[in-house]
């Protein structure tokens, strides 16, 4: 299995990454979501921005102002937290595969459900406990609105928050990058092949641009605009991503490392939120 070595989290590295990615990592750090608190800041901004914002889910079907479904408990989640407001930026999640008898669909396949298989035959190409999804990224509005963006839950960038000062608002664009880092991170170190993803076409050419590639398996179909399917290999994230989105890579995965439970890391364990 392919691992990532830890990266010793200091400024003396950062001439190392190119500018923009220096001060993205300067201004944003990754933490799992592995306790029941941070689980809930995770459904809050969900609840913020599917919900209120957006009106992808009703607000009555997500009591306590937290947004959560079924692949929630067998999920390893990720906020990204501004270091200098202490707000969360956003989430992502990575919904591991069912080992056990049972539930083994993943959210892509509720989406797909009135579509022909056709749409998404090579799917059935890839063994099912070899592969997870990245869903439910959540960029909050403050971090997420500028023009052409406001109506998408990932939006690379920001017009003006009150939490960050100008010379940070240029970062913003690798907000999505970061979170899919992060979650790509977690399907590695828990030994998955591959990743996939429901997403829309601008954030699939946006992750290409930092050497994330993220190639298409399934048709568009209309969900809340055009979704594509998507599959990142493992060996496509290590091997495929220039050299400032790998150091970046590398740090983000320090993090992770460092507060990923143990019990994510049993091959037959099936996670339930804390």
């Amino acid at each position: 299995m392919n691992t990532i070595t830890p990266v010793d989290l200091n400024k003396d590295q950062f001439p190392t990454l190119d500018s923009m990615m220096a001060h993205f990592y300067e201004h944003f750090k990754v933490v799992v979501a592995n306790t029941h608190k941070l689980q809930e800041e995770v459904y809050k901004i969900r609840y913020q921005v599917y919900c209120q914002e957006l009106g992808y889910e009703l607000e009555e079907d997500c009591p306590n102002g937290m947004e959560q479904d079924i692949f929630d408990q067998r999920s390893v989640h990720c906020l990204l937290l501004h270091r200098a407001s202490g707000h969360y930026a956003g989430c992502v999640r990575l919904v591991l595969p069912e080992l056990h008898e049972g539930n083994t669909n993943l959210p892509f396949e509720r989406v797909y459900g009135g579509v022909s298989e056709s749409n998404i035959k090579e799917v059935k190409n890839l063994s099912r406990h070899s592969f997870g999804e990245v869903s439910r990224l959540a960029v909050t509005a403050e971090f997420r609105k500028r023009s052409g963006e406001a109506q998408t839950s990932h939006g690379v960038s920001a017009l003006a928050s009150k939490a960050v000062q100008n010379d940070e608002k240029r970062h913003f664009s690798l907000i999505a990058v970061g979170l899919y880092l992060a979650a790509t991170s977690v399907a590695i170190e828990l030994g998955l092949e591959s990743a996939l993803s429901l997403m829309e076409p601008r954030l699939a050419r946006h992750l290409r641009r930092f050497g994330i590639e993220f190639h298409q398996i399934g048709e568009f179909i209309e969900f809340h605009g055009q979704r594509g399917l998507f599959q990142v290999s493992r060996s496509g994230v290590l091997d495929g991503m220039n050299n400032n989105s790998y150091k970046l890579f590398q740090l983000l995965s320090s993090d992770i490392k460092k507060s990923l439970s143990p019990s994510f890391l049993c091959p037959h364990h099936s996670p339930a939120a804390a």
